[in-house]
């Protein structure tokens, strides 16, 4: 079991990157690096390709009223005394105690998932169902961090992957769309971040993160099993 918040930890430093740290605040986690990486996510701020050194997964309460959740988004950075323009911010309304956090070393490449799940809008993408054009919290937040060389193309790759791994731990949980009966891909309201730097520690370059490499094999078990433990864990606690 990887959930060292659940254990009463309030730090967690990876091994594979041990200057990088994930805290459990009152309110967030928090991932922190002391050097800029670059990111594509859809977070609520600075989402798309963007360049940060902290990401914040905060918890808002299950009704939130998202008016405006990105100015409510920067405010709230700017009362943690965070810089804005260096802070990506998700979403949540999962248990952030529940968070599950897995590591692994390749030969060319560290990587570190931590995933936040509530599932009570599980769906299934592709299907019919009443939509909304409001915004509402991420219920699966994931946070892949990469220490290693990748391309534009092999970060959307690591993307695709990252989805395809969600999904496929849904599908092991037997985690239904309650609407269409049909097995969950995700929830409604998810959210992720894939973030690559550089240590100096590898020189290859990855160009792919497909499940055949090394990278995207390694980043979709990680996925898997953070996802899988979290959403498990949450719904076994709210049963």
């Amino acid at each position: 079991m990887s959930q060292p918040f659940r254990r009463g930890e309030r730090v967690y430093a990876p091994h594979c990157m041990e200057d990088v740290r994930f805290s459990l605040l009152p309110d967030r986690i928090e991932a922190a690096s002391p050097s800029p990486m670059r990111i594509l996510s859809s977070a609520v701020h600075l989402g798309g390709y963007a360049a940060a050194d902290r990401i914040v997964n905060w918890k808002v309460p299950l009704h939130y009223q998202c008016l405006d959740p990105v100015a409510d988004t920067v405010a709230q950075l700017r009362k943690w005394n965070y810089d804005p323009e260096r802070t990506a911010a998700l979403l949540t309304a999962a248990k952030l105690t529940h968070a599950s956090l897995q590591e692994e070393e390749g030969g060319q490449f560290a990587a570190v998932c931590c995933a936040t799940a509530g599932t009570s809008n599980a769906a299934s993408a592709g299907s019919w169902r009443e939509t909304f054009s409001a915004y509402s919290p991420g219920t699966i937040n994931i946070i892949v961090l990469i220490d290693g060389h990748m391309t534009d193309g092999a970060i959307v790759n690591g993307i695709i992957t990252i989805t395809e791994a969600k999904s496929a731990a849904l599908r092991d949980l037997g985690i239904r769309d309650e609407t269409t009966g049909k097995a969950a891909t995700g929830t409604t309201t998810d959210a992720v971040v894939l973030g690559t730097r550089s240590s100096g520690r590898y020189q290859a370059v990855h160009p792919y993160a497909g499940g055949a490499t090394t990278i995207g094999n390694a980043i979709g078990r990680l996925v898997y099993e953070a996802v899988y433990e979290a959403a498990r864990t949450q719904h076994e606690n709210s049963c």
